[in-house]
């Protein structure tokens, strides 16, 4: 936690003393000075954009409808569809592994002489 000017280190007090004893005893246990009553709240889910200016429900939508003209989509996929997007926009590492992952083996693939990925499910 950065350090707080002295008027908000006196608020920060005055938070405190106010406090009832039960939520005392939460910050406690966090440790006084690791409490930050002043931290700004993350951005919720739905504003957040990507590099395009687009939130998840948007790319996700636009990708549904553009795979919809070509194949049918079931929930499941339209789930994991969600989970990467929101994968790719919080900048997760796990989801980069395997977009990398996938264009790997496709290459793989490739390079073999065996086509592409195969997505053929029964």
């Amino acid at each position: 936690m950065e350090a707080l000017t002295p008027e908000l280190e006196a608020q920060k007090k005055v938070m405190y003393e106010k406090m009832s004893p039960r939520r005392r005893k939460f910050i406690d246990r966090i440790g006084y000075e690791n409490w930050d009553p002043f931290q700004i709240p993350n951005e919720p889910m739905d504003i957040r954009r990507d590099d395009t200016n687009r939130t998840i429900e948007m790319l996700v939508k636009q990708f549904l409808r553009e795979q919809g003209q070509v194949q049918k989509v079931g929930a499941s996929y339209s789930r994991g569809a969600l989970e990467v997007a929101m994968g790719i926009v919080n900048k997760d590492e796990r989801y980069r592994a395997m977009y990398d992952f996938c264009v790997w083996y496709n290459d793989l693939l490739k390079r073999e002489g065996k086509g592409q990925m195969n997505w053929e499910f029964k």
